[in-house]
Formats: C-alpha cells, sequence, structure tokens
C-alpha cells in the first residue's frame, strides 16, 4: 500500500479553502457590484425622468438575471478548479461536457429557442417583473422573468408558466403609463352635451383629490358619443394614469359619475321594450241565436226510454 503524501494532502486542503475564500469574495463583490448598478440604473432613469415604478421594475429583472447569472459561473468554476485539485483531471470533463452540449443543442431544440427567446425578450426590455401582461391570451401579473420561462399570475392566484419560445404574443398592459378606456351609456333623451360637461368635471374633481390625483397624468379626455346603442347613447373617453394604477382610479370615476348622474337626474339606461299598436283590433261580431221553444225529437225519445225503464 503506497503511502499517503500528507505534505501533498495538505497543500489541496489549503488550495481548496483559498479557492472557496474567493468564491466567497467573489460572491460578496458580486452583490456589492450589483447594488452599484442599481444606484447607477436609478440614477440614470432620474436624469430621463422616467417614472420611478418603471425604474424599479426595470431594475429588478435585470439584477436579478446578473445575480443569478453570476452565482452559476462562479459555482460551476468552484467545482471545476476543486475537482482539479482533488487529482480529477477536468480536460476529459470539459470534452465531455462539449459532447453533451452538441448533442443537447440538437436535441433540445426547445430549450435553445427558449433561451435566446428569453435573452431577446430581456434585451428588449418588452416586459419586466411587476408588469401586468397578457401572454398568448392569458392576462396576470409577471412575478418573474428567467432565460427560459415567464411566470404570470393571475386575478385568482393561478400561476401559468410560459416558455420563452412558445410566446406567440405578449401585450404589456404597464408600460411607460396605463389607460382607463370608460363608455358611459346615457338615455336619448339626455342632452349629450349637458353629460359630457357633467363627466368632464367628475374628471377634474378626482385629478385634484389627494389620493387618486397623483395617479393621474394627464386631464382626463372625453372623445364624444361613440355609438348609439339598443337602449342608450354611449360617451366614450380615457383616463391616463401611471401604471398599473388604471383599474383603482377607474372604480373610483366610475363610482362618482353614478353619484353625480343620480344628482342631476341623468338617466342610466338598462335594456327595456316598447311594443307601439298600429291599428285598433276591430270587434268581433256576434249573434244571439233565438230560444227554441220545443224539445228536440232526440230529447223526447231519451225522456221516454227513461220512463219505460223506471216503469218496466
Amino acid at each position: 500500500m503506497p503511502a499517503l503524501d500528507y505534505n501533498a494532502i495538505m497543500q489541496a486542503v489549503v488550495n481548496i479553502v483559498l479557492i472557496l475564500l474567493l468564491a466567497w469574495i467573489a460572491l460578496l463583490l458580486l452583490d456589492r457590484g450589483i447594488v452599484r448598478l442599481r444606484r447607477v440604473m436609478a440614477q440614470k432613469s432620474d436624469a430621463a425622468n422616467e417614472p420611478p415604478s418603471e425604474t424599479q421594475k426595470r431594475i429588478d429583472t435585470l439584477t436579478h438575471l446578473l445575480h443569478q447569472g453570476g452565482r452559476l459561473i462562479v459555482l460551476i468554476l468552484v467545482v471545476l478548479v476543486v475537482l482539479s485539485q482533488l487529482g480529477v483531471p477536468i480536460g476529459p470533463i470539459l470534452a465531455g461536457a462539449g459532447v453533451v452540449g452538441l448533442a443537447v443543442g440538437f436535441g433540445a431544440q426547445s430549450l435553445v429557442r427558449d433561451i435566446i427567446a428569453g435573452f431577446f425578450i430581456i434585451l428588449e426590455n418588452q416586459v419586466r417583473r411587476g408588469d401586468v401582461a397578457v401572454v398568448n391570451g392569458t392576462g396576470g401579473l409577471v412575478e418573474e422573468i428567467n432565460f427560459r420561462t415567464l411566470v404570470l399570475r393571475d386575478l385568482t392566484g393561478t400561476v401559468h408558466i410560459f416558455p420563452n419560445g412558445a410566446i406567440d404574443s405578449l401585450s404589456n398592459m404597464t408600460n411607460e403609463w396605463s389607460g382607463y378606456v370608460f363608455e358611459l351609456g346615457v338615455a336619448y333623451k339626455e342632452n349629450t352635451d349637458r353629460v359630457i360637461e357633467v363627466i368632464q368635471a367628475v374628471g377634474a374633481e378626482l385629478q385634484q383629490d389627494p389620493v387618486f390625483g397623483p395617479s393621474i397624468l394627464e386631464p382626463m379626455e372625453v372623445f364624444g358619443v361613440d355609438k348609439f346603442d339598443d337602449s342608450g347613447v354611449v360617451i366614450k373617453g380615457r383616463i391616463k394614469t401611471r401604471p398599473i394604477r388604471q383599474w383603482a382610479t377607474g372604480r373610483e370615476f366610475l363610482r362618482r359619475i353614478k353619484l353625480a348622474f343620480d344628482e342631476r337626474g341623468i338617466e342610466i339606461p338598462f335594456p327595456h321594450r316598447t311594443l307601439y299598436v298600429g291599428a285598433a283590433t276591430p270587434p268581433f261580431p256576434f249573434q244571439m241565436l233565438p230560444e227554441a221553444h220545443s224539445q228536440p225529437a232526440a230529447d223526447r225519445d231519451s225522456v221516454a226510454d227513461q220512463g219505460r225503464g223506471r216503469g218496466g
């Protein structure tokens, strides 16, 4: 049995400890570098007058991916160097990894497509964590963006996971600003000019509100009469808000519109039908028949038969 080379073992242990120490320092520098990157990106966004919410979402998305990728690279390097210190030849491992990677490239084309698509989604800043998006017809809050998948959570709490390569359509509803489009129906008898004045007054009052006012970016737009519906006239408009604030602002706007319409007697239509009779229906002719003075022959014969039956 060959004698153990304790000096070589101690040297390998020291080297491994140094490698782990260097890896810890590298991870620490990575974290500090990401913090500094966040600060620099925030300063540039402030200089460009971008909304703070948009800045925060973009910073969170990019730094999350950089942190994830950096840790993965450090881990792979540490494993390879530690194996080399333990006497395991890493040349065949690297060669085998290259062959495996080539095989995976041919056999797992969908995986490669997902990674490439995810890279361009992140590079082009199409969607970020915290956005509300519609992916392939499914809407929800973007919780995670990875190089391979995009994760949505809808209003019911259901989590939807989409491979990036399978995303055919992506609609970002909270990119830079959002809009609440409303369609208000009023009765045909109402003066539409007066109704529009009331809507504009409610919008101006909402913009001065200390709670909802900061979420509104511009004065409300009233496009005018949009269409004639079955039971009323539809007036269309839009409120431009900060990202993801359109729904809360829109609900408060509709609440105030209902109160304002009730106060001014403006009728909000509901489905109903009105029947018109073209002409009165003429009376039906009616004729009384004269009362018969004699009993019919058939009735006399029937009465005679009944009398014979009782007598017999």
